[in-house]
């Protein structure tokens, strides 16, 4: 009975403005995700909302329940620039103090914007991950060999994956967590590795953990979108906006040069967004704009899909999904 079985949703924050208004996205949507399932077991990401209340004169219009864990060395964090490193370290940590009643875990991160309800897509021991196209274990076999010797298998046995998103059964992750925290330092010494893999070291370096404790994923394309790169929002269930998304007014993609509109979680490094963003122009893809409103009544007239496809018909975009967010928040022009 695992796809059944809830999970307990975790995902880290450095404290700043940038991981908190990206956090306070995640919640306000996975709140609305919950309470459009009314049949059970549709949404088991149950100890998110349980754990999130409303309090009282507050800016935010809940508190979530956290876990405070020490960061790395300041050398290793600092000096070399690669904050990830904590990732695994917290997850360490976290392991040893959380009380965790749930047998599943969901990794995600503060910006993934929940579309659709999401089951647990998991299998007893297969994990779900989503395949990244820029984790290539086999274009590196040479550097992945340092790190996962000939005896344990080929190098096709380490999945395309990061840590997020990723459904896990608790015990298999409290196996890896330490595995992925040794070789992510180990990595980040080793200058080829480091040179190699950059930013998605630590990606690299959980997934080589879990190939080394013989654990495999179900990779599930339809676990999340990568806008502006994923045009449709199709069947996926979250939004990663890890992207900048430029566009021209006729709704041309300028990436790598700033647009005349502009979606970057990076605009907002030292301060939240404010409400009531532009939404993006004419010709936007989906993923980042509304579904045309001809499409969407054609569709409804056609009766496609049914009633979980009506729910689903509400496809907004991402700026749409943060402007609710805020508009849902007590003073959040005040910055308080």
């Amino acid at each position: 009975m695992g796809r059944a079985s809830p999970l307990f949703l975790v995902l880290l924050g450095l404290g700043v403005f940038f991981a908190t208004y990206n956090l306070v996205t995640l919640v306000i949507h996975h709140q609305r995700r919950e309470r459009r399932a009314e049949l059970p077991g549709v949404d088991p990401v149950t100890r998110m909302p349980d754990e999130l209340r409303r309090t009282e004169g507050s800016r935010r219009p809940f508190h979530v329940v956290s876990i405070t864990t020490c960061v790395l060395h300041a050398f290793l964090m600092w000096c070399q620039g690669y904050v990830v490193l904590n990732r695994p370290w917290a997850f360490v940590q976290w392991l040893e103090k959380a009380t965790i009643k749930e047998e599943y875990i969901l990794m995600a991160e503060p910006d993934h914007v929940f579309v659709r309800p999401l089951p647990n897509l998991a299998r007893e021991d297969y994990p779900a991950g989503f395949p990244f196209f820029y984790i290539k274990p086999a274009e590196h076999s040479q550097i992945i060999r340092k790190f996962f010797p000939k005896e344990k298998g080929p190098v096709t046995n380490i999945d395309p994956i990061g840590n997020s998103p990723v459904i896990i059964k608790k015990s298999k992750l409290e196996k890896i967590a330490p595995t992925w925290m040794n070789i992510s330092l180990k990595m980040k010494e080793d200058p080829e590795t480091d040179k190699a893999f950059g930013w998605v070291l630590e990606m690299y370096a959980y997934a080589i953990a879990s190939a080394l404790h013989g654990v495999q994923h179900i990779l599930r394309k339809d676990f999340m979108i990568q806008p502006p790169w994923d045009l449709k929002l199709d069947n996926t269930f979250i939004i990663h906006f890890t992207y900048g998304c430029d566009y021209t007014l006729k709704g041309e993609l300028t990436y790598g040069k700033i647009g005349e509109w502009r979606f970057d979680k990076r605009s907002f490094l030292h301060g939240p967004p404010p409400r009531n963003l532009s939404l993006p122009p004419p010709g936007v893809p989906e993923s980042v704009g509304l579904v045309p409103l001809d499409q969407r009544e054609k569709r409804e007239e056609e009766g496609e899909g049914g009633e979980e496809e009506k729910v689903d018909m509400d496809k907004v975009t991402l700026v749409k999904m943060v402007n609710e967010a805020t508009a849902n928040i007590p003073n959040w022009d005040d910055g308080r």
